[in-house]
């Protein structure tokens, strides 16, 4: 049965049931046709690869298993209200992000608009999930800021000996670039203060891209609090997704399961006046339209 027949979109994602909440435990499923119930394919064989372990869709991604058809009759049917969401891929080989990439954020920093795609990485360990909180250590940073995103995650090799594309995106899922401004400002790069534990939410799941036929169609937005406070389309974007996976493979190849975050539009804090930085208890929520949803409290622990 083709999986696309479970809905308008194809959403897998990793999942842990509340009692069983141990890395042990994670699972892999599909959300079902009516977005309240997940279907369970753990210990099942996809693509001839068996569902299993902490990360079974980056085990899926990385064996080359087809994500576009499956069997989902015969499967466990959990609501999804009583599962604890993971991100969809927990510990990815690279997180390569896309700095500058609206001309309207690029002109809120104060920065020239870039010529050709400005990168910067996020140490794997940042990944968390859609619906878990941002630690924020207070003696380490007072300045800590959001970043909506579309992300995308890799499907198969491509690099400077061919060439990556669209064709090698496994799917589509939401980012939110937690940034810690004062680091990242103080260093002279900034990868330290992107790649703080829990500063890369994703998820909640990957939309595969047959669902997403024209990722510059899309609306990417950000709330804090319930206000509004970033909108705008990825048709805005400086460089598209094809280009950007052009560009990164000219110097670097990219592997099944890796993420790109392809760059966030205006209405950050740290550009606001006055600026807003986030507090303990505030809570984000970012949206890439038809994709999915981040919805996440901020925690400050000392």
């Amino acid at each position: 049965m083709d999986v696309r027949r479970y809905g308008d979109e194809v959403r897998w994602t990793r999942f842990a049931t509340p009692d069983h909440a141990d890395l042990g435990q994670v699972r892999l499923g599909v959300v079902a046709d009516d977005g309240s119930t997940v279907v369970d394919l753990t210990g099942t064989a996809v693509g001839g690869v068996r569902v299993a372990g902490p990360d079974p869709l980056l085990d899926l991604l990385r064996a080359g298993a087809p994500l576009a058809a499956v069997d989902l009759e015969g499967h466990p049917r959990l609501p999804l209200d009583q599962v604890h969401v993971l991100a969809p891929v927990g510990r990815p080989g690279k997180v390569i992000a896309i700095g500058l990439n609206y001309v309207d954020h690029a002109n809120e920093t104060g920065m020239a608009v870039p010529t050709e795609p400005l990168t910067f990485a996020k140490y794997p360990t940042s990944v968390t999930g859609p619906y878990d909180d941002v630690l924020v250590p207070g003696a380490v940073t007072q300045q800590v800021d959001w970043e909506a995103e579309l992300a995308l995650v890799v499907g198969t090799t491509c690099g400077p000996g061919r060439r990556g594309t669209l064709d090698d995106v496994a799917g589509w899922t939401v980012g939110n670039d937690v940034s810690a401004r004062d680091l990242q400002f103080r260093d002279a790069q900034w990868t330290r203060g992107k790649s703080l534990d829990t500063f890369c939410p994703l998820g909640p799941w990957l939309v595969t891209p047959d669902e997403v036929p024209d990722p510059q169609a899309r609306t990417v937005t950000a709330e804090v609090n319930g206000v509004l406070m970033q909108k705008a389309p990825t048709s805005d974007m400086i460089f598209d997704v094809a280009t950007l996976m052009d560009f990164l493979t000219a110097t670097c190849t990219l592997e099944p399961g890796d993420v790109v975050l392809t760059g966030t539009p205006p209405g950050v804090g740290a550009f606001r006046e006055p600026p807003v930085f986030l507090a303990d208890g505030d809570v984000v929520e970012v949206a890439v339209e038809g994709i999915g949803t981040l919805r996440n409290t901020v925690r400050v622990v000392r």
